[in-house]
């Protein structure tokens, strides 16, 4: 398997790649010219932020699997074209944490102490000891905008100079932030009582300008303000103003808006400390977040397990390990089911019951989907674990899920029902005694059969003689049966029959069988 990695990492990162013997690893980091070359056979990428992942780069991978970045922020990779193409995209979310949290302290502890400007002082002669009384941490009040791994490493930081730290962040829990000491509250009182507030949230549509002319005028009145995260976060022009107006005393920025800024304004005023994006460029950063991304690659290549990953359901090796042979049951309904009903797709319904209802089915739910899906896109856009999801939304597929713990009949099973243009149909299985995947149920009859290989699948009326009809045809088209169940609904006097054969059925024996009188249709399916 090829491995392309196009922008710098070190030897010990690369040194995890090329200790795996089915890897090749093509290291072009001094050569941008050629990475439109080399991605097209490649499996995998390994980029840092000097390559740009766009769709246009991507058209050219024919083998593409899985983007590795080695970093946090994914903005020079185009999520949206990386999912319709099936790829995975990783990223390193806390590799960097200790070097981001310590250049934030480093912010603080020059805001309150206007270091810098002292330092510039110097350096143009002057000894201006009386202009440069500054604040003690001590005693202050820090509200952190988001809790994630930067955040509860600036918050531990922070305690250690007697700091009380508050935070907003509506994804964590308070049992985890009692943990660190934090008490979590609401983003208005982090804003108005916060002697220095330091943001660590992401970009999304609902955080862009989080800080603007409204927000700013809520804050308490000479507040800092530290922004190691994400440019976007921040109204540039009405943190200006807020400087100005002295509402803000000092802000300290690693990030901007527009990188490299355009509008020297802000960053050139005298309370603003600036610098270019640096927060997680450290030796041992840059050296954790590669070796990571590292592992994480080889990992999904080999394993299939994808840690951290931004488009992705992301799971532990042991998480993996459990949901499996759901993720291969799941496959397999939908592609039964599939070839079973035919006709364009309206809806696809899961249930997972017991205890798989428990765990986090989203991988299981789109193995469903991309066993469905494989029947009736065209083969340029193939579904696959990464891709299912956004395919069936694209085709207007609604997709409802039902959890039960205690309803199933059978602990563990998984249900699948499909609506079409052309009818309806449904199908229960489970995972058996080494995982062993089994039909359990088919439209409401109990039908009990192993999921695998070539099936014929018959519905027929309820009458003698079906059973030896079809027996006769497949013998004459020496076609031998692995296994026969048939399943009976006394009701409606029909009847399901799976047939487990061990060569495929050709065409002209399959419309003999769905010749016989009493057959309502037959199948050919093959799950595997």
């Amino acid at each position: 398997m090829k491995i392309l990695v196009s922008d710098n990492v070190s030897d010990s990162a690369l040194q995890v790649l090329r200790s795996e013997p089915s890897f090749q690893v093509v290291y072009v980091a001094d050569k941008k010219g050629v990475v439109k070359d080399e991605i097209r056979d490649a499996e995998a990428l390994i980029v840092r932020s000097a390559t740009k992942v766009t769709a246009d780069l991507l058209s050219h991978a024919t083998k593409l699997r899985a983007i590795g970045r080695a970093g946090v922020g994914v903005d020079n990779v185009d999520l949206e074209a990386a999912t319709r193409k099936g790829i995975v995209v990783m990223n390193t979310p806390g590799g960097n944490a200790t070097s981001v949290a310590e250049e934030t302290l480093a912010f603080m502890l020059a805001l309150a102490r206007r270091i810098p400007q002292a330092n510039q002082s110097m350096k143009e002669a002057k000894w201006e000891k009386k202009k440069f009384m500054g604040i003690e941490l001590r005693g202050k009040k820090l509200g952190l905008i988001g809790l994630g791994m930067i955040g509860m490493e600036v918050a531990r930081l922070a305690q250690a100079f007697q700091m009380e730290v508050i935070a907003h962040d509506p994804y964590v829990s308070s049992l985890v932030a009692n943990q660190q000491n934090v008490k979590l509250v609401s983003l208005e009182k982090v804003l108005k009582t916060s002697d220095f507030i330091s943001l660590h949230c992401s970009a999304t549509p609902e955080t862009t300008h989080l800080l603007n002319a409204r927000t700013l005028a809520m804050t308490k009145k000479g507040v800092r303000i530290v922004n190691c995260a994400r440019g976007e976060l921040i109204s540039e022009a009405d943190l200006l103003q807020a400087l100005e107006d002295g509402q803000v005393a000092g802000a300290a920025l690693d990030v901007f808006e527009k990188e490299p800024p355009v509008d020297a304004r802000l960053i050139s005023h005298p309370e603003v400390i600036a610098t270019p994006h640096i927060a997680g460029s450290t030796e041992e950063a840059q050296e954790i977040v590669g070796i990571r991304i590292a592992e994480q690659v080889r990992d999904y290549l080999l394993q299939g397990v994808a840690r951290n990953a931004v488009n992705l359901p992301s799971i532990s090796a042991e998480e993996y390990k459990k949901l499996e042979p759901y993720i291969q049951l799941g496959e397999r309904l939908g592609s039964f089911l599939a070839q079973v009903v035919g006709g364009a797709l309206n809806e696809v319904r899961i249930s997972y019951d017991g205890g798989l209802a428990e765990l986090n089915t989203q991988l299981v739910k789109n193995a469903v989907l991309k066993g469905v899906l494989n029947h009736v896109v065209s083969e340029e856009a193939q579904a696959n674990l990464v891709n299912a999801g956004s395919l069936a939304q694209s085709r207007g597929v609604e997709v409802v899920e039902l959890r039960s713990a205690r309803r199933a009949t059978f602990s563990n099973s998984l249900g699948i029902a499909l609506r079409t243009e052309s009818g309806s149909a449904s199908v229960l299985g489970m995972v058996g005694p080494r995982d062993t995947l089994r039909i359990l149920g088919i439209n409401d009859i109990d039908i009990e059969a192993p999921l695998r290989g070539v099936l014929l699948y018959i519905r027929n009326e309820d009458v003698p003689g079906v059973i030896g009809r079809v027996g006769t045809v497949l013998g004459n088209g020496h076609i031998n049966i692995a296994n026969f169940t048939l399943g009976r609904n006394p009701q409606l006097k029909e009847a399901i029959g799976l047939v487990s054969v061990d060569q495929p059925i050709p065409g002209e024996v399959l419309k003999e069988i769905q010749a016989i009188p009493a057959v309502r249709a037959a199948r050919a399916i093959q799950v595997e």
